[in-house]
């Protein structure tokens, strides 16, 4: 701990004090400080990873896959700077544009599709909804249409690439 010493001479002249000389030990300050940071790092939560859950089809040859009509099917494309393109089916016939940041224009979309379809089939759970993404598109984007899919209960989904045929139509739409 702390220690004083004192100098003693033998020499006691007159009005002079002795000087004193202290010493503070820190070891037991650095114990102490170890103690709380293992304390900390132990008694606290770390953040757990956020993650999608998506099953995953068995992979399968290409006589397994079903076709899905055209009726039955949504296509969004996440485009550049926050847009987003929309049409029923995927032939492109008519392509509707938003700008992605508003969500609750997209659940509408999604909404509006479900209703169509189970008025013609039953169920909405027919609609099976084909994404997009350009390689110019946010990956934040991705995850938050996504999180739309949970979000209006759409059990099927696919993710698929943005091919160059995809984008001559839809670009060859865009000029007319």
């Amino acid at each position: 701990m702390a220690q004083m010493e004192m100098n003693e001479n033998g020499d006691s002249r007159k009005g002079r004090s002795t000087k004193k000389s202290t010493k503070v030990d820190m070891t037991p300050m650095v114990d102490l400080g170890f103690l709380l940071i293992t304390f900390f790092m132990l008694a606290t939560t770390l953040s757990k990873p956020q993650a999608i859950d998506m099953n995953m089809p068995a992979k399968s040859d290409a006589e397994d896959q079903q076709v899905i009509p055209e009726s039955k099917a949504l296509t969004l494309i996440l485009g550049a700077d926050d847009t987003l393109f929309y049409s029923v089916g995927s032939n492109y016939e008519k392509v509707g544009f938003l700008d992605f940041s508003q969500a609750a224009n997209v659940e509408k979309i999604i909404y509006n599709r479900q209703q169509e379809v189970a008025a013609k089939y039953g169920d909405k759970d027919h609609l099976v909804i084909l994404i997009k993404a350009m390689s110019s598109s946010k990956y934040r984007n991705l995850v938050n249409i996504l999180d739309e899919m949970e979000i209006t209960q759409t059990k099927r989904f696919s993710l698929l690439e943005f091919t160059e045929a995809d984008s001559l139509m839809l670009y060859g739409l865009a000029e007319r």
